[in-house]
């Protein structure tokens, strides 16, 4: 794709390597796999916050799919555009649903207290942000499917600043999930609580805890992710990134399954119960001296 606006010299290309198809094959199958577990748990478990993080998960799949096809044609601009947006937009997707697990979890222990951030306010504040920064990278991929240079070039702007608002939400919220963990922390009562609706040999692992690090650790991974995305972006077409196709994969397609995997392996909704409203009663007595 040349420069018609009179870049002499800067030449736009979709890919600037053959996408791999062993690769994006097998992070089919891998996001193809965690889409069903995660499934059968959500349905389950009746965690219906969970349904964006699934959502995600098919768009991975759909993403690394249409790779497959801009191997057979490196120029066809279709697969690219699906590519860049189902993979773009699916960690949003995952942090809408990490963002109301906070506030289930809070509304589960009775420790609105212990949030900085009314808890009223915490789910709608961060989704809020996960929204702009979902259709700012949405808007950005559509942009760039008109195909023109400059079309392109202001699309990958766009990217930039989704990513961007993307990043500091995810880092207060970070910043929000520890302080209410340090201050729960003053009040070990609340370690021991567990459920009972996972067998037993899990029962002990699935505490209010063990949650909240299966966030951190996901939060992480999205958050080394984006960064990694927004120094692709900021480098150009042209860019160290954009040259090399395992980088993708390294950063973007392991960490994104490697979310999934956390997320299923210490599934919050085991924590929260069915539909994520059930108390765990004895815990709250014994915190309460009762």
């Amino acid at each position: 794709m040349s420069d018609s606006d009179g870049d002499a010299g800067y030449h736009y290309e979709l890919y600037r390597y053959t996408p791999s198809i062993p690769a994006a094959v097998v992070f089919v199958v891998v996001f193809a796999l965690l889409s069903i577990a995660h499934l059968i748990i959500l349905i389950r478990n009746r965690t219906y916050i969970f349904i964006p993080f699934f959502i995600g998960l098919l768009f991975e799949c759909a993403g690394y799919a249409a790779r497959i096809a801009s191997h057979f044609d490196t120029e066809a601009l279709a697969p690219y555009i699906v590519q860049t947006l189902l993979i773009l937009i699916a960690p949003p997707l995952f942090a809408a649903s990490i963002y109301m697990t906070l506030g289930r979890i809070l509304r589960h222990l009775h420790a609105e207290d212990k949030s900085i951030v009314p808890v009223r306010f915490l789910t709608k504040i961060f989704v809020s942000g996960d929204v702009i920064s979902f259709l700012l990278q949405a808007a950005g991929g559509g942009y760039m499917a008109a195909g023109t240079l400059s079309a392109m070039e202001t699309g990958s702007n766009i990217v930039i600043g989704g990513l961007a608002v993307q990043l500091v939400f995810f880092s207060l919220f970070v910043f929000v999930s520890a302080l209410f963990h340090w201050r729960m922390k003053k009040q070990p009562d609340y370690d021991s609580i567990t459920v009972s609706s996972v067998p037993t040999r899990w029962a002990k692992f699935i505490t209010w805890e063990s949650v909240m690090w299966a966030l951190y650790i996901a939060c992480a991974l999205i958050l080394i992710r984006s960064i990694f995305r927004v120094v692709e972006f900021v480098e150009g077409n042209d860019g160290f990134i954009m040259k090399r196709e395992y980088l993708l994969y390294i950063f973007d397609a392991v960490l994104m399954a490697l979310t999934g995997f956390v997320l299923v392996v210490i599934y919050p909704g085991f924590f929260l119960g069915r539909g994520g409203k059930r108390e765990t009663d004895i815990g709250l007595l014994r915190f309460s001296g009762s």
